[in-house]
């Protein structure tokens, strides 16, 4: 997998022995020649094999996933939009991501990114799910890993945005007012200061 600033650009598919991009436009602007990084995966197989066996086959520790669902973009009603669900910071990097919607399983439209390397080792996976906002319907992602007990359902529903309380609002404007009466005070001060500045200089009269 190549990335550029942590976002994937292209990956070699070891089964068919092909580039796969992100993006299809990303192909057309670059290229790569897929036989080259199946020649670096076969030395890494190796070099893997070695290290293996030096740690007498000691298996890696089970990281459990952080998970997060968040829309695309700010939700509205009635206008499509994208759920995507972030799992962060786990390894070995297997994982069973299922998407729910009011409880039952959904596949039509699902996708994913390969398994993101991260600096530490870990690793992170993107999965996107096209939707229709209502208020009818509830989302969960439902991750499973081993380093889970059990599997971990991440929700998401639609909220109406929660209008200001009446004290919020009267802090809120009584913050207004003080800033307001902060900025005609100051402004007052260099008035003044300007003003006496002037009848001292009047004062002394030209040099």
């Amino acid at each position: 997998m190549f990335d550029f600033d942590g976002d994937e650009i292209f990956h070699v598919d070891m089964d068919k022995k092909e580039t796969v991009w992100r993006l299809e436009e990303f192909g057309r602007f670059a290229s790569f020649e897929a036989q080259g990084a199946l020649a670096n995966i076969a030395v890494d197989k190796a070099n893997l094999e070695i290290m293996m066996k030096r740690s007498n086959n000691t298996p890696n520790t089970n990281v459990p996933p952080e998970v997060t669902v968040l829309p695309n973009k700010p939700v509205e009603l009635g206008e499509p939009n994208v759920l995507i669900c972030f799992v962060d910071k786990f390894s070995p990097p297997v994982v069973d991501v299922t998407w729910l919607k009011n409880g039952k399983p959904v596949t039509m439209g699902v996708s994913e990114t390969v398994f993101l390397p991260r600096d530490d080792q870990l690793f992170r996976k993107f999965h996107y799910l096209p939707f229709l906002p209502s208020t009818e319907d509830v989302y969960d992602c439902k991750v499973e890993h081993w380093g889970l007990d059990e599997p971990l359902l991440k929700h998401w529903e639609f909220e109406e945005p929660t209008p200001l309380s009446e004290t919020t609002e009267n802090v809120v404007c009584g913050l207004g007012l003080v800033v307001g009466l902060v900025g005609i005070i100051v402004g007052t001060i260099f008035i003044i200061k300007g003003v006496r500045k002037g009848n001292a200089v009047e004062r002394r009269g030209p040099l």
